[in-house]
This record gives C-alpha cells, structure tokens and sequence, in this order.
C-alpha cells in the first residue's frame, strides 16, 4: 500500500500516523523527495482501513500495488536512488564506468590496466577473484591472493573495487571490498542475498541467464528487505535460441527496468555478445536507452587473459570508447563521464 502525504503537512501528523501504521505491525518505507512523501507500506494490510487513512488531512492519496515486489519498487520510492562509492555515482543524472579484466592475474597486470580505465574515465575497477566457470578445469581465480591484487590496485588509483562473491563463506574476504558483485549463476542464491542485505555494502545484482525482469527485482528485494539499499542492477544478457552471441542483450530492459524500479541500472556488453568488436556499439547503443553506467571487460593483452579474451577489450580501445560514450551522454540527460 502506498500513502502519498500532502505537501507542507506538520511533522506530528505525520509521526503520529508512521507510529499508528507500526502498532499495527507493519513496516514503513519513507521516501522524501522535494515535491511530495510517500510512505510505503509492507505487511498484510488488509489491517488497514483504506477510508479511515483517506479522510486524514495529512494523506493526499491511498493505493494498493500489486506487484510482489515492493521495496525496490518505484511506487514506493518516486525519486531515483543514487548509489555513491568514492567518484563512482550509479543513478539520477549520474553515469559510471566500471573497467578492467575478467579476473584477475597478477599484480603488475591489475595495476597497469587499473591505471589505463582511470586514465580514461572509469570511476571504478572490476576484477574476478573468484571465478564461476561452465569447465570445473577451467581457471577459477586467484581467490583471496586476487582480493589482496585488488586491494592493491585500489591503493595505486584510489579507485573503489568490485569484484564477485561466490559464497556465504566469503563474506569475511569481502569486508573492505568496495562494490560486491553477485553474478547471473547467484541471482537467486537466497541465502546469499539475505546475507549481503545485512551488510553496508552496495551491491551489483546481475540479471540472471534466463531470468524475468520481475524475477530480478524479486532478487533485489530479498536484500532490501534485510535492510540494504544501495542496489546497482545490472543487466547482461540472457539465454536465447540464438548461437551468433554468447547471450542476447535485453536493451529494452533498461527503459522498462527505469519505470518499474528506483533502483540504478547498468548494463554489461562483455559478458552480452562475448565477442570484443560487438562491446563498442553495445555500449552506444546501452547509454542511449538511458543505463545509468556500464560494467567493461579491458585486458591489455586479450589473447593471453587467463579468463574470457575474445570478449575483452584493449585499453586503448577503451580509451576510444570513453569518448564517444561523452558525446551521447547530453542527448540522455546524464552528466558526462568525469
């Protein structure tokens, strides 16, 4: 249930009916924006008397929704979230580039390609230390060693880090990670999301390989509903009959992700097509739909990478990207890259 209170009201009004709404055991989501307040309401509210809650001089307005997921909906939360981590500022008139290697490999290759992405304009460095992979023989990361890498690199650009949590047990190794990924394979790893809902993180939160957008949101609840909120989504592609691509990219996602949900949301043209030559127009193509920023694969030497080459890029590849993503960034309303 939503409850949109008038302008200007008296704050005791509206304190006296959050404290009646909470004696009646429901939750209370308050979102103040410049223009109005809204209160969203959580819990069985078949408890409350839509007429009574209509006739205060305080409420403006009383609807039901009936979407299941509530607190990562935009009814409930009108204003845009912005998440905030050091430069990186994902949401509202906000647009940030995430860069760097599928994983990581060794310190001399985190570290120069950190400096190439924010030499750039990337305002924050993606690197795998665990690594999901289809082949148990695959390279798998360098794990805790790929985190103190990290770390590192973090120290030598000043850059906040992201990287991808596997499991509940990781959640020590992760303490001064700045951005933790929960990748497409983990989207409805439930006890993970509760987990990193009790954390003071902000969260990456992959589309699913074969996800509903609603299903998406669903995940996202499951941490917000444990009492964190600062969600970046991040759309990646999903699973189709088609074979050209590793994954067909779902940019109408992302208009439709921005009427739905408050919550900011990215999109990651590397892991979307697999192939490096098809990164460039995806990445147009996803900050003309109005994605509040992208999440970039970069190697300096992609024939070698340990993990994902065909689809990386070159940091001088980057490089040329980073500036046509400027030009079409006015034509969406966003700021441009800093």
């Amino acid at each position: 249930m939503i409850l949109v209170i008038k302008k200007n009201s008296e704050k005791r009004q509206l304190d006296n009916l959050i404290s009646w709404i909470k004696k009646l055991g429901l939750k209370i989501n308050l979102s103040t924006g410049e223009n109005s307040t809204v209160l969203g309401i959580v819990g069985d509210t078949s408890l409350v008397d839509i007429d009574l809650i209509r006739s205060l001089d305080i409420v403006e307005s009383v609807k039901r929704i009936s979407e299941p997921y509530k607190k990562a909906n935009r009814k409930f939360h009108p204003e845009n979230t912005i998440v905030s981590v050091g430069d990186a500022k994902f949401g509202g008139p906000h647009f940030s580039v995430i860069a760097g290697p599928c994983s990581v490999e060794s310190e001399e290759q985190i570290i120069s390609i950190a400096k190439s992405v924010k030499a750039s304009g990337a305002t924050a460095i993606r690197g795998g230390a665990f690594k999901p992979r289809t082949s148990p023989y695959a390279f798998q990361g360098l794990r805790a060693d790929g985190i103190r890498l990290l770390l590192i690199a973090r120290e030598e650009t000043k850059l906040p880090i992201v990287t991808e949590i596997m499991s509940v047990t990781h959640l020590d190794l992760f303490r001064d990670i700045d951005i933790v990924q929960v990748g497409a394979r983990n989207m409805q790893n439930f006890e993970l999301l509760k987990e990193l809902g009790r954390i003071n993180k902000p969260i990456l939160l992959k589309r699913g390989l074969a996800n509903t957008i609603e299903e998406w949101l669903m995940s996202a609840e499951y941490i917000m509903a444990e009492g964190n909120e600062q969600i970046i989504l991040c759309e990646r592609g999903i699973r189709t009959f088609e074979h050209y691509t590793r994954n067909t990219l779902d940019l109408s996602a992302i208009p439709l992700m921005k009427e739905l949900t408050h919550l900011p949301v990215i999109v990651d043209p590397s892991h979307a097509s697999g192939l490096s030559r098809l990164v460039e127009p995806l990445s147009l193509a996803a900050t003309g739909v109005g994605s509040d920023g992208l999440i970039i694969e970069v190697h300096n030497n992609p024939e070698k990478a340990l993990c994902d080459g065909p689809q990386c890029i070159r940091p001088t590849q980057f490089d040329t990207l980073m500036k046509r993503i400027n030009v079409i960034l006015p034509l969406t309303g966003k700021n441009n890259i800093v």
